[in-house]
């Protein structure tokens, strides 16, 4: 490949993802799109932005100018730009449908007109919803339950929609919760790791018996690469990780490794208005590609905690900034 374009390259996903596409496809263009909000950084980039691997264009999705122009001459490009956190999309939902279904209505009507080749368009095992036995595979029905969900269900809709009408190359992912270094303290892992460091108390939703599945950051960003390579075009994988945890033993797990009482150091806080019991995938179809999962959230956990606590003055910096 000579061109690759991803968005959201700078946030947490996206920045794993970015490390293996200039591993995997070294001397391709890699030009990341970002308009650089409170979930990203640029520390995630500057490894590969000092050596010039990577180029970043600070930009919005939904700037159809700028994503034609970006996206003209490229053999792939990465979708994964996106506001993901449910709790914010409870609070003030609009700009999730902005980013989400326009951004990504926008993304695509630039990779038409400039005849991209191939396309992978990040969407979430939410779209699903609770599914409370069993596992969703990829001809399940969607049923979303909050506005952050829905607003990916509706990118779907018009990745579909340009899939049929358009012929558009498209392949969608739908993936478990990802964990790993990079993520903004804002979704359960993190956050709970800030709290304790900083002397504060984990907050669960509810009872916390909430249970989901955990996949690596880095096992998605592999299985990214392989449907680069060997993805069906048109089609639609989960990928999925075996690590299902209730809310309650993500936050044990985490007081443990931290060295603190789990009874003294967890608040339970009102629920969010809807808050699905369970999320559970198949993923059969990409490990039939030769995909999966190597990484598990209690093995790689210490090493997470450790990063944060590395990075606890930066972090709390960024925190603050993204309250104001």
């Amino acid at each position: 490949m000579h061109k690759i374009v991803i968005t959201g390259g700078a946030g947490f996903i996206g920045s794993h993802v970015v490390d293996r596409l200039s591993v995997e496809f070294a001397g391709a263009e890699v030009v990341v799109l970002d308009k650089m909000t409170y979930a990203a950084d640029i520390m995630n980039l500057m490894d590969l932005l000092r050596p010039s691997t990577a180029e970043l264009v600070v930009g919005d999705v939904c700037d159809y100018s700028l994503c034609f122009n970006l996206m003209r001459g490229a053999d792939l490009v990465i979708h994964a730009a996106a506001e993901s956190h449910v709790d914010r999309s409870f609070l003030s939902s609009i700009p999730f449908t902005q980013s989400n279904a326009l951004g990504t209505h926008t993304v695509m009507e630039a990779c038409r007109n400039a005849a991209v080749p191939r396309i992978i368009h990040v969407s979430t095992d939410e779209v699903y919803g609770e599914v409370l036995s069993g596992a969703a595979d990829e001809r399940a029905e969607m049923n979303p339950t909050n506005p952050y969900s829905a607003s990916k269900a509706a990118a779907e809709m018009i990745v579909n929609g340009y899939r049929h009408s358009f012929k558009l190359p498209v392949i969608t992912v739908r993936a478990n919760n990802i964990f790993g270094i990079r993520q903004f303290p804002e979704k359960l892992i993190p956050r709970s790791i800030m709290a304790l460091l900083q002397g504060e108390k984990i907050q669960l939703h509810g009872d916390g018996t909430n249970v989901r599945h955990f996949l690596s950051a880095l096992d998605f960003a592999d299985a990214i690469i392989l449907l680069a390579r060997k993805g069906e075009l048109f089609d639609t994988y989960n990928i999925g990780s075996p690590d299902e945890f209730s809310n309650l033993v993500v936050a044990q797990m985490i007081c443990s490794e931290i060295g603190l009482p789990f009874d003294e150091n967890v608040q339970f806080v009102r629920d969010r208005p809807f808050n699905d019991r369970r999320y559970a995938i198949s993923w059969d179809k990409i490990t039939c590609l030769g995909w999966a999962p190597k990484r598990s959230l209690p093995d790689e956990l210490p090493a997470i905690v450790a990063w944060y606590r590395q990075n606890i003055n930066h972090l709390s910096r960024r925190m603050k900034w993204a309250q104001e």
